[in-house]
């Protein structure tokens, strides 16, 4: 079953996806269409207000025409990267990691849609389509450590949450279902230290760990390393990673009910279950992952999805409450001509990624106070480490990413050092040295790649021979280093750099901490006593050069990193609207009707992959994102001057915005 059943382009759910503009009033604005303004839509839609949802993006993907559109393109791409079966769109770019080159000498050269302006590249990207970035994310969907959450009190570095793990547990119990996880809560709860309540599954029995998971456990299961000759032994384990993708349902979950989410009329979840296409990033061909079109195809008829509709200001009146967006609709992608638009909501809900919130923030003058808008600007940056095993090991099967080392998430050495965990890459040499078509190339000596002159390469059966003895033992680890919170990382808006319909572009400056490069060198030591382990042959180099915008020197060392695509901090949670952006609900300290949802509101993001953080989030927010509606709906009692009495007309007086529920709301728990 394809996750787009409905004939003729309209979506699955009740909404439609292009009303007229002149449909003003509603009781909810979602600015963004991606995992947390989806999220957010759905849960209110359900609880019978009305949602309008506006998306920068097409919704040319929300069909199954759109989905083979996107397959066929990704097919032809030169580049697998993760923007690549998604059509340029001139009226709403996106950033892209092909906009990035390194200098011969180091340093690098930028170009495209974010100005960069910092000491080193932000090198991570996002998708403005509906569906958002998750169309290509990997999928994995591990939780965060209870001490990610209080890394200032804890360590002494970044900054702490309001908020607690037990705070979010039942929030991720909800996004777990909601997103249909696949994994082994007993192995995370033994291995990593994670709290669940007593008998908890998930949705689907976890992914099945590959062939080359099983080889790099048995070397690496219960031995001790260390990261240098003075610190202690961190024993190994090969752990297997949580998913957002379709395994085998769990018939214990849910006190014995099992898994079976409902979709649209009915149908159960969408999509195949994995069968190991490899392309999680940037596309599953299948639909076994998760994105949000599945669960638009579930949205009450109340929320309108509107595309092709840029939000270019946020409206407040001189109280500091928000009344609405201002926005540009446009028909052609590659054209400039737009008309603008108002919309009005009691509440307005910016889900629109961390830099385009804070970008938006900034534009609107809004949620000043603090001086914190668009500062600690987060990601999750990457050290690639690459090498060749003794036999071959099977890459190129399964999800991207099935199992992981987990070892050094957590523990007293982040006090000197940033954390890390340890991805085990099912594909092979692809991230690092552009396999398998690199391999290719360089066999058949064609020039530019490989250096040599045409017609010196090796062809047929020895072709062949050689394609499938290196590329079978091609195997990779990716580090994936929780970056802290500093105010010097931003982003920006300058009136001299703007977009296509005149929008100013995100101007970014970024740079590393040495605790960060520290964390760095030792990620690369603990490689490097792991490809021992292995007996591998290591063939990590890192230089300056094209392919290495992310090149720098640390301490007598080269280094290259690249971007998680895991943006966050940019409108900062804390318990002050001193220091920070939003409060605990994510709803900004300034304006009381205005919530800035997303990995931007994360005051760390520890090493874990943020999405399903951000999906929690998103559902708790939307609990009081309910509880303001119905205080702001609620009937108010008007007494006469004598005492007693009512007014003579109507006996009461409605809020600000009546909205036409026909039963009572019930508040949402995870």
């Amino acid at each position: 079953m394809n996750a787009y059943p409905r004939p003729g382009g309209q979506p699955a759910g009740g909404h439609r996806a292009a009303p007229p503009h002149h449909t003003r009033r509603f009781d909810v604005i979602v600015v963004g269409a991606g995992l947390s303004g989806t999220l957010v839509a759905k849960r209110l839609g359900d609880q019978g207000w009305r949602v309008l949802v506006l998306e920068a993006g097409t919704g040319t993907l929300d069909t199954w025409p759109g989905h083979l559109d996107a397959m066929n393109t990704y097919y032809a791409a030169a580049a697998k990267v993760p923007n690549s079966p998604y059509r340029p769109n001139a009226a709403a770019p996106s950033p892209d990691v092909l906009d990035l080159a390194g200098l011969p000498e180091g340093g690098f050269r930028a170009h495209g849609y974010f100005v960069q302006n910092g000491a080193l590249p932000y090198g991570s990207d996002y998708l403005r389509a509906n569906g958002g970035t998750v169309m290509h994310w990997l999928g994995l969907t591990p939780r965060m450590h209870p001490e990610d959450f209080a890394v200032r009190r804890k360590f002494g570095y970044g900054r702490d949450w309001p908020l607690g793990y037990a705070d979010l547990e039942g929030h991720y119990r909800a996004a777990e279902r909601e997103l249909g996880v696949a994994g082994d809560a007993q192995e995370q709860s033994e291995a990593i230290g994670l709290p669940f309540p007593e008998g908890y599954v998930y949705p689907m029995h976890r992914i099945p760990r590959s062939y080359l998971d099983d080889v790099v456990a048995a070397k690496l299961d219960g031995v001790p390393v260390r990261e240098s000759a003075d610190s202690p032994g961190t024993t190994l384990r090969v752990v297997t990673t949580p998913h957002a993708r379709n395994s085998v349902p769990d018939a214990r979950y849910d006190g014995g009910r099992g898994y079976r989410p409902a979709g649209a009329a009915g149908l159960p979840n969408y999509g195949e279950r994995c069968v190991g296409n490899a392309s999680c990033v940037p596309i599953c061909p299948v639909q076994a992952k998760y994105n949000p079109l599945k669960t638009q195809a579930t949205w009450d008829s109340r929320v309108t999805l509107v595309t092709r509709a840029v939000v270019s200001r946020v409206l407040a009146d001189g109280t500091g409450r928000a009344m609405g967006v201002e926005y540009q609709a446009y028909d052609d992608p590659a054209a400039p001509v737009h008309t603008t638009h108002t919309a009005e909501a009691d509440i307005v809900v910016l889900a629109a990624h961390a830099i385009e919130n804070a970008k938006l923030l900034l534009v609107s003058r809004l949620a000043e106070h603090s001086g914190q808008v668009g500062r600690n600007l987060m990601d999750h940056p990457v050290l690639l480490t690459w090498g060749l095993m003794k036999h071959p090991v099977g890459p190129f099967r399964g999800p991207a990413s099935t199992s992981g080392v987990e070892s050094f998430r957590t523990g007293p050495a982040r006090r000197r050092r940033a954390p890390f965990r340890i991805e085990i890459a099912n594909w092979g040499w692809s991230w690092p040295a552009a396999s398998p078509g690199s391999d290719v190339a360089r066999l058949l000596g064609i020039p530019g790649d490989s250096g040599q002159p045409r017609g010196r390469g090796v062809f047929g059966k020895e072709l062949r021979r050689r394609l499938g003895d290196g590329i079978g033992r091609q195997f990779s680890l990716q580090f994936e280093l929780e970056q802290e919170a500093e105010g010097r990382n931003r982003v920006t808006v300058d009136p001299r750099h703007r977009d296509r319909l005149g929008n100013p572009r995100p101007v970014i400056t970024y740079d590393l901490s040495d605790r960060l490069k520290r964390g760095m060198a030792a990620a690369k030591a603990v490689s490097d006593r792991v490809f021992g382990l292995l007996e591998a042959e290591d063939r990590t180099v890192y230089g300056p050069g094209p392919f290495s915008p992310g090149h720098f020197r640390f301490e007598g060392q080269d280094f290259t990193f690249n971007g998680a695509g895991h943006g966050a901090g940019t409108h900062i949670m804390g318990d002050s609207r001193d220091t920070s952006v939003v409060d605990h609900w994510q709803r900004c300290w300034d304006h009381p009707n205005l919530y800035a949802v997303g990995c931007g509101s994360m005051p760390s993001v520890g090493t874990s992959n943020p999405s399903l953080t951000m999906a929690a989030l998103a559902l708790r927010s939307s609990e009081q994102i309910h509880r303001d509606l119905t205080e702001l709906h609620r009937p108010v009692t008007v007494r006469t001057g004598g005492g007693g009495g009512t007014d003579a007309a109507s006996g009461h007086v409605p809020g600000p915005a009546p909205s036409p529920h026909s039963r009572p709301h019930q508040e949402v728990r995870p």
